[in-house]
């Protein structure tokens, strides 16, 4: 399944270092992440959004500057269906935007969407009344219950001043854990650990949902 990285930094950090770790984490992937990607970053704020339909390793990643909040995404299609630029993540709806990497089967949730993944993050806006956190433990259940299997759900979604995640899976840990590093300027949270700075980073624990700040 896909590759997912978030960061929130006090001061501007440089996207493009940060894109390249997660290009080499795709292209060194077990499963295929080939299928696009996109990022999106926080610009004089407001969302500024960029996909493209190329694998992540071959697209030219040092057009981008500086921001201090980031979320992208490289992808691995389910059934290698519906591969087309538009569904490319992140999904950004209202303030939120949205990047997922999970499997999940016989789902039964009425919502709109091109694909799974973004009517998960619309059926879970659903439920939010001013707590993003209080709508993904609402409304992940509901999915759970309504789904045949969840082999894994790993969510994040980023309003520009707070993470708030969720990561759940049945199977293969090593695969789907993410990981998280917090410094007292930045906290990171991506599908593997990363060099240069590889140390410091721990596991985000299966079932937890948490909401993420500096």
């Amino acid at each position: 399944m896909c590759r997912l990285l978030a960061i929130i930094s006090r001061r501007p950090l440089a996207i493009s270092p940060h894109l390249a770790q997660l290009a080499r984490i795709a292209h060194d992937s077990r499963e295929y992440q080939g299928h696009g990607w996109g990022c999106a970053w926080i610009e004089d704020g407001r969302w500024q959004v960029y996909r493209d339909i190329r694998p992540i390793w071959e697209d030219s990643i040092d057009r981008f500057g500086q921001t201090r909040f980031l979320l992208a995404h490289a992808r691995s299609a389910f059934r290698n269906e519906d591969i087309v630029v538009e569904n490319n993540m992140p999904f950004i709806d209202g303030p939120d935007a949205f990047v997922f990497n999970g499997e999940l089967h016989g789902v039964k949730i009425r919502e709109e969407g091109r694909i799974g993944a973004e009517k998960l993050f619309r059926f879970i806006r659903r439920f939010d009344r001013g707590d993003m956190l209080a709508a993904l433990k609402k409304s992940i259940p509901i999915v759970e219950k309504r789904s045949s299997y969840v082999r894994a759900a790993n969510i994040v979604i980023g309003d520009g001043k707070k993470l708030y995640l969720h990561s759940s899976y049945k199977e293969d840990p090593e695969y789907f854990t993410m990981h998280m590093k917090r410094t007292a300027d930045e906290v990171r949270v991506c599908s593997e650990r990363y060099a240069p700075d590889a140390e410091g980073w721990s596991p985000v624990r299966n079932g937890e949902f948490m909401e993420v700040s500096i």
